[in-house]
């Protein structure tokens, strides 16, 4: 997740990549975990675009058969590399019970 957005629209094979969801159809898991995101993810990543802020834009992570790291973006995946770390990016501290608020979120993307 320590690469530029514009690696992100390599993998994804240079197609336009698919919308977010709009908020206003969010679960309320996806709004938990909007919350979650806003505090733990947007100081880094952007959640709507492919531009990178300190770390790549977000768009459509989950909809893409791999990450730039080549792995697939499993939530197991995602989850290591949010509590790990990954390249650059630092492990995240969060709640184990705000991981799946968190998850539901990033397939909104």
């Amino acid at each position: 997740m320590a690469v530029t957005g514009a690696s992100l629209l390599v993998v994804a094979g240079c197609k336009s990549l698919p919308a977010s969801k709009p908020e206003a159809l969010f679960s309320i898991e996806e709004q938990r975990g909007q919350i979650v995101y806003q505090v733990k993810c947007a100081k880094c990543h952007y959640p709507t675009t492919t531009h990178g802020l300190h770390g790549p834009g977000l768009q459509a992570l989950t909809k893409v058969p791999a990450m730039p790291s080549g792995a697939p973006p499993t939530d197991e995946r995602l989850t290591q590399t949010i509590l790990r770390g990954h390249g650059m990016m630092e492990s995240i501290p969060v709640a184990p019970q705000d991981m799946p608020d968190l998850l539901a979120y990033l397939h909104t993307l």
